[in-house]
């Protein structure tokens, strides 16, 4: 075994910005052939556009997945990484939120990921050495004040995959999760930028500092590995130990 990604065919969810973005970059360095998918391509960089296969669509989209599944078949006819990285957040105070808001998370974070993985399975197990993983938080373990309805998500990302972890152990198909803290991303912005926030966030982080979202992109690529082959059914907290913090 190498400590590459040589030859593996990898579809990535969300990789045109942020921690996606930084997970795209780290497959292909590694020598991955990449197909990646969002809602808006105009993010994605053309040193990175020319590398990968890009397909713009939303995944909330029965049709749009419909033609990832379509596209994967053409050009690859299997599949040795899925990696779900998409999600969003809507952050308030539980009784402040509408139906429709809580709904959208769930519409976003859990379902569209849940049929996609469910669509890949033939090709995941033409591979014979499949990884998947997923893209949770440590909001999925521990309340971390990003509202209720984002935590229920990633709590149940977490769960979803030690499922299929062990239903899908005879297929030798790996399902992992990594669960990042807070991620200096475009998603995080908004609460980074607010020194009371901010100083909540380090004096909670042992390693006194917010994470990159290379960092999490290295989990990530460690996960896909065939080096990583006897992990299944793991969430790998990538927090900089808050998550192991008592006082």
């Amino acid at each position: 075994m190498k400590w590459n990604l040589e030859h593996k065919k990898v579809l990535i969810t969300g990789g045109t910005k942020g921690i996606g973005l930084s997970i795209v970059g780290e497959f292909l360095t590694l020598g991955a052939e990449v197909m990646t998918i969002a809602r808006d391509g105009s993010n994605l960089p053309d040193d990175i556009r020319s590398k990968v296969i890009f397909l713009e669509g939303d995944l909330t989209d029965p049709s749009f997945r419909d033609t990832i599944i379509s596209e994967i078949g053409s050009r690859w006819n299997k599949l040795d990484v899925l990696v779900n990285n998409t999600g969003t957040n809507v952050r308030k105070g539980f009784e402040a939120y509408s139906e429709a808001e809580y709904r959208k998370i769930f519409e976003i974070n859990l379902f569209p990921m849940m049929d996609l993985t469910q669509r890949c399975f033939s090709f995941l197990s033409a591979s014979g050495k499949a990884s998947v993983i997923n893209m949770a938080s440590v909001a999925g373990s521990v309340d971390v004040g990003s509202g209720a309805p984002y935590g229920m998500t990633k709590a149940a990302i977490i769960q979803f995959a030690r499922h299929l972890s062990v239903e899908w152990a005879r297929y030798n198909i790996r399902v992992n999760t990594v669960s990042p803290w807070y991620i200096r991303t475009p998603l995080t912005e908004s609460v980074l930028s607010q020194p009371d926030r901010l100083e909540k966030i380090l004096n909670r982080t042992p390693m006194n500092r917010v994470g990159t979202p290379e960092e999490v992109a290295a989990a990530v690529a460690f996960l896909a590995m065939d080096n990583a082959s006897y992990i299944t059914g793991q969430n790998l907290s990538v927090d900089g130990g808050m998550t192991s913090k008592g006082l």
